[in-house]
């Protein structure tokens, strides 16, 4: 879009391949007729809240990259254009022990942040550990899926965590807090 509005919905929902059609109303919900997932509108525009009954809950908000943000990470926007990115907050209902990544091992009970704060962007681990062939590709060290989707579950985490996740560190990567 050439200029942000925050009353036009920007939102392209899909499901399992399929568009969803989610009217611009607070409140509006769609529920999966295959499965225990409901997507409704938290906001008018741009707010949704993705939940599986007694797995996860996401809420996402899509919010226009700024002027400075984009001086930082270079993007190079004019304007007469204008990028966004997604604000995401998750909230797990029962993990597995053995969960991996940046989610779960921030909800690890030994969890200790190995991620270098002073670099330009901080990540957890790297192409040793996390680099795969593809976007959903299950090919890297840490993956826990089978080719049949199944997870390896060794142990429970059976507790109600949320986790936050922004970019509050004037475009210095994203940090998520329990």
């Amino acid at each position: 879009v050439a200029q942000w509005d925050d009353a036009i919905d920007q939102l392209a929902i899909a499901f399992d391949g399929e568009p969803v059609f989610l009217p611009t109303t607070e409140d509006a919900q769609w529920t999966s007729a295959a499965s225990a997932l409901t997507i409704t509108r938290s906001g008018r525009a741009n707010e949704i809240v993705v939940e599986a009954a007694n797995q996860f809950k996401i809420t996402a908000k899509v919010v226009p990259i700024g002027k400075e943000e984009s001086r930082i990470h270079n993007y190079g926007i004019t304007d007469d254009d204008c990028f966004a990115h997604l604000d995401l907050s998750f909230r797990f209902y029962s993990l597995s022990g053995a969960v991996n990544g940046v989610l779960g091992q921030t909800y690890a009970d030994n969890y200790k942040s190995r991620a270098k704060m002073g670099v330009k962007m901080p990540v957890l681990g790297g192409d040793r550990e996390f680099l795969s062939s593809g976007l959903f590709a299950t090919d890297c060290a840490a993956a826990q899926f089978k080719s049949t989707g199944r997870i390896i579950m060794e142990g429970g985490v059976d507790h109600h965590e949320e986790l936050e996740c922004k970019s509050s560190l004037n475009g210095r990567g994203i940090v998520c807090k329990k």
